[in-house]
């Protein structure tokens, strides 16, 4: 099967954006971020957001019950799934659970096109 791209888009408190990144960068080097002849590409674009954690939560930013507002930057980067079976994104995306502070991370994936 051929080669699928997805774009995956994280949200990072602004301190750990660059520690996550490059964790990311170094486990998944030819995986993520890699555009023709460029590595470790990213758009970083800053933003508060905003969290109420519920009963059960244990927030790394915050505590339960108070609605949270923290400067965080929404992280884009393509991903190179060579097998088209998902097993690159999905690896991505449970390094990337593993390696960001949040209990609960918030993550969007989108399927890309080629034209």
């Amino acid at each position: 099967m051929s080669s699928v791209r997805y774009k995956l888009v994280f949200f990072c408190p602004t301190p750990s954006t660059a520690q996550v990144l490059n964790h990311l960068f170094s486990q998944f080097p030819e995986e993520l971020g890699k555009i023709g002849n460029y590595r470790q590409c990213a758009f970083i674009s800053r933003g508060t957001g905003q969290f109420l954690p519920e009963g059960g939560s244990n927030p790394a930013v915050g505590s339960v019950g108070t609605l949270e507002y923290v400067e965080e930057d929404r992280v884009e980067l393509v991903v190179n799934d060579s097998g088209g079976d998902h097993a690159e994104l999905r690896n991505a995306i449970d390094e990337l659970k593993k390696v960001h502070p949040y209990e609960q991370v918030a993550y969007d994936v989108y399927r890309l096109e080629n034209f």
